[in-house]
């Protein structure tokens, strides 16, 4: 028994001296804790430091509130185009890169047709060209064959073109035509010259300016013992228009009153011919046109 004692008190008193197992694992344990401890700490660092540094350069930049643009329905921000604000602006409630339609062009006015209307009527026993063509007028015969008198600081836009046969000019004619706005001759209270050419196919080419808008002009024209034919048209094309007025015995004169229409730059082409001659020289003879 005392042998088995002893044996007992040497175990107990053959362990080496310091911790235990436990305190070992104990030990272990808390050197781990405080090394994740410390790496943690030095991630919040890290991530601290990248944050400020973030935060200066975004702020470093100037600022451009012109370039902020609303945020579309969805909620997520709509940055501003490359170029500035200017480049790529949209109109508001639009999504990014979206444009507004480019408005349609204006529509193009219609080109206005030619148009060419004629009447013929008695002229009367007076004719005042200065009231009958505010805008132009033109008197033949009072000064020859072959020089008008001519509205004073007129448009112009009455042209005599020629025409066939010799020009003669006449002063009983059946009316009286005055003015007072007139070059070279100022005034005149009644004149009853005019210009006449006989034989067939003889007669006068006459031409008044268009303006693209509706014009008037009243040719005084007539006859001595023969047909004449008035040949009206629009220089490039449109409505023509013909009229005759005849006598085998005498004179007999028109106002042929022509309203037409025709763009800038065309013109009322006027043919006043000697159709048939029905005696010693039959002709057509013309004293006046006048424009309004």
């Amino acid at each position: 028994m005392g042998q088995q004692d002893h044996g007992r008190v040497g175990d107990r008193t053959s362990y080496p001296h310091g911790p235990t197992r436990s305190a070992l694992r104990r030990l272990a344990r808390a050197r781990q804790r405080r090394r994740l401890l410390l790496e943690a700490l030095a991630a919040f660092a890290c991530l601290t430091a990248l944050v400020a540094y973030l935060g200066s350069e975004h702020h470093d930049a100037p600022r451009e509130e012109s370039a902020v643009l609303p945020a579309p329905p969805s909620g997520r921000p709509v940055l501003p185009p490359p170029g500035g604000a200017q480049a790529g602006a949209v109109t508001p409630g639009l999504h990014p890169r979206q444009r507004p339609p480019s408005p349609s062009p204006s529509p193009t006015t219609p080109a206005v047709p030619p148009m060419l209307a004629v009447s013929q009527a008695e002229v009367p026993a007076r004719v005042d060209l200065s009231a009958a063509g505010p805008v132009d007028w033109v008197q033949w015969g009072l000064l020859g064959a072959r020089t008008p008198v001519r509205k004073r600081h007129g448009s112009g836009d009455i042209r005599d073109e020629g025409g066939r046969g010799e020009r003669q000019s006449y002063d009983n004619n059946p009316e009286a035509y005055a003015w007072h706005d007139g070059a070279p001759v100022a005034s005149a209270d009644g004149t009853m010259s005019g210009v006449y050419t006989c034989d067939r196919g003889s007669g006068f080419t006459l031409a008044v300016a268009a303006d693209g808008q509706v014009r008037t002009v009243h040719l005084y024209a007539g006859v001595w013992m023969a047909r004449g034919r008035l040949d009206l048209r629009i220089s490039g094309g449109g409505p023509a228009s013909t009229l005759r007025l005849e006598d085998p015995h005498t004179a007999r004169t028109a106002d042929f009153t022509i309203r037409f229409r025709a763009p800038s730059g065309a013109k009322l082409l006027m043919s006043w011919t000697v159709e048939e001659s029905l005696g010693d020289c039959g002709n057509v003879s013309l004293q006046a046109v006048a424009l309004r």
